[in-house]
């Protein structure tokens, strides 16, 4: 073996490797955020959790990439460690689907439906066939290019494969790598190779493709391979250890019931093995890549074996070797979700939710200062302002790195939303905090409101409140049937605003009312309809999402309209709120 086939080994892995970013991104959008409701459906149940693993694996092609979105799922408060436990599990199963994949590469035949079954029989069909499905679909957003995208990955890992397979083969005849190969027999020894070139290259499917591909030239043996393939998923764990630094306690343990697991799993395997090897030797014949498939497919199952009952002593285990601390940091959003754009956004979802939560707290207090001034209200007030920027700020900045991804036509419609949604919610607390000062100055010059101005001042605050709420729940719920509620709402409170700054000017005009203060009561007055307006901002918004083709200005037309079905409800809001004219 000389330079120039390191050469085409390192070209062959490198190919192999981008082959399966780009199969598993295609993957990843073909599913279209069926891993979201995968995630959604989780229970305590650890049946299902361990099946949610084996299709999160198989979807992104990579256990480490798995693990490393339950260290973010977990630091961001997604999950509980407990229900990682079953994940991690099915995530070691599903791996093994990639090695069963390239073991097809071992099948040697003259029938024609047999050759037909070998990757680099079929692969060049399948490039052939993606390249024109990205050629011919115009459409960025078209389900084609995903699909072209599979295909085409699946090429260039196959062809990855190859290169790496030929680069090996003039080591059959190598004497000096005969030699190198008996030192492996030893299986510890074995198992520090597996672990150490996986832990390089950050992808146990890749070192076990490897390991195929050596296998290719007969010169290795089960005995060999057995062991290396214990450290392989040993190895495959670094990529966790890597993503656990810098997160909360949890989200560590994470990462090191994935290590404890793996290591479990590798001492149990390696008994087996032992006791297999000299009772029976069964593993002294020369390895091909499907037996190499199988191996690897036998250490997870007997992982998942001996871990499943285990689960919670080796829960508890990873408690003492990882003690919990205070900690005060809050982590909103974890960077790791960016590894799954669909779940991402969903993540995206739930914090602005509670971003809204919090700014419905701010609004309440606001406007129950102007009726009774309290101080550390106002503080509470201040400091959920402060909040509220912090979550603009971080899910603006996250949604600008996602964005930058490549996403599906419903993903990126769904950014778009969130975007515009953020901002409305914010400037409601904007508004809020202008209520307030309104009320710190009323407060400290000690100004009254007539009694007319303040029932109807009460009618114009609990109409919107209600419009924040309906608003709220089409939100956080994603419910359509509030969404369409909001529009012809926010327009009764337009016109109830209306008429309390009419009789207002009345009052004054009357001299039943100092003009400073018909000033100040305009201000709220305004304040209240940009929060109203605000709310129906996020609700067009959301309605726009499933009618992208109509402009928004037309949409909201449709909306004060064309609401036959919510007529006896808004009715009733106006009645309920309606303010009489003087």
């Amino acid at each position: 073996m000389d330079i120039f086939s390191i050469f085409t080994l390192c070209g062959g892995l490198a190919f192999f490797l981008y082959g399966m970013i780009v199969m598993s991104s295609g993957l990843e959008k073909i599913s279209g955020g069926k891993l979201e409701k995968l995630l959604e459906q989780l229970t305590s149940n650890p049946v299902k959790g361990f099946l949610v693993g084996i299709g999160m694996t198989i979807a992104v092609q990579s256990s480490s990439a798995v693990s490393v979105m339950l260290v973010g799922f977990v630091n961001s408060g997604i999950m509980k460690l407990a229900q990682t436990i079953a994940i991690t599990l099915g995530s070691n199963i599903g791996t093994t689907a990639t090695s069963w994949i390239l073991s097809l590469s071992g099948i040697q035949s003259t029938n024609f439906f047999l050759r037909l079954l070998k990757p680099e029989s079929f692969s060049p069909i399948l490039a052939l066939i993606g390249v024109i499905l990205l050629m011919t679909t115009k459409n960025n957003y078209s389900r084609r290019k995903p699909i072209g995208s599979f295909m085409i990955g699946f090429a260039v890992l196959m062809f990855g494969m190859g290169l790496m397979s030929s680069s090996m083969a003039p080591l059959a005849n190598d004497p000096n790598f005969t030699k190198i190969l008996t030192l492996f027999h030893n299986p510890i020894l074995g198992l520090f190779v597996g672990l150490i070139v996986t832990a390089i290259i950050q992808s146990s499917a890749a070192s076990v493709g490897m390991l195929q591909a050596l296998s290719l030239t007969g010169s290795i043996s089960y005995a060999v391979a057995a062991p290396i393939i214990a450290g392989q998923n040993i190895g495959t764990c670094v990529t966790a250890l890597l993503s656990s630094i810098g997160v909360n306690t949890n989200a560590k343990k994470v990462a090191a019931m994935h290590i404890v697991f793996n290591i479990t799993g590798a001492i149990a395997f390696l008994i087996i093995y032992e006791f297999f090897i000299h009772l029976f030797n069964p593993l002294s014949g020369i390895a091909n890549p499907f037996g190499i498939a199988i191996i690897h497919t036998v250490y997870n199952v007997v992982t998942v074996i001996v871990c499943f009952p285990l689960s919670k002593i080796l829960l508890a285990l990873v408690n003492k070797l990882i003690k919990d601390t205070e900690e005060n940091q809050e982590v909103i959003l974890d960077e790791r979700l960016l590894l799954n754009p669909s779940i991402a956004i969903a993540q995206c979802y739930k914090t602005t939710g509670n971003m809204a939560q919090i700014t419905r707290e701010t609004l309440s207090l606001s406007v129950r200062m102007l009726k009774q001034y309290n101080v550390k209200a106002a503080e509470v007030i201040t400091k959920n302002e402060a909040l509220i920027d912090k979550y603009q700020d971080t899910l603006e900045t996250f949604l600008q790195k996602l964005s930058a991804r490549e996403l599906s036509e419903e993903d990126s419609n769904r950014i778009s939303q969130l975007v515009l949604s953020i901002s409305d919610f914010e400037k409601i607390a904007d508004h809020s905090i202008n209520i307030l000062n309104i009320a710190t100055k009323v407060h400290k010059k000690e100004w009254t409101l007539t009694p007319e101005t303040i029932d109807e001042l009460k009618k114009v605050v609990n109409a919107v409140k209600e419009v924040f709420d309906i608003t709220l729940n089409a939100f956080i719920f994603q419910d359509m049937n509030y969404a369409y509620q909001v529009e012809p709402l926010e327009q009764i409170v337009d016109d109830i605003s209306y008429y309390a700054r009419k009789n207002h000017i009345k009052r004054v005009k009357q001299a039943k009312a100092h003009i400073k203060r018909g000033f100040v009561y305009a201000e709220i007055l305004n304040d209240l309809e940009r929060i109203s307006d605000h709310c129906s901002n996020i609700a067009t918004n959301m309605i726009q999402s499933m009618n992208s083709d109509i402009p928004k200005h037309v949409l909201k037309n449709r909306l004060k309209t064309e609401n036959g079905k919510y007529s006896a409800e808004i009715e009733e809001f106006r009645n309920k709120y309606a303010i009489e004219r003087m």
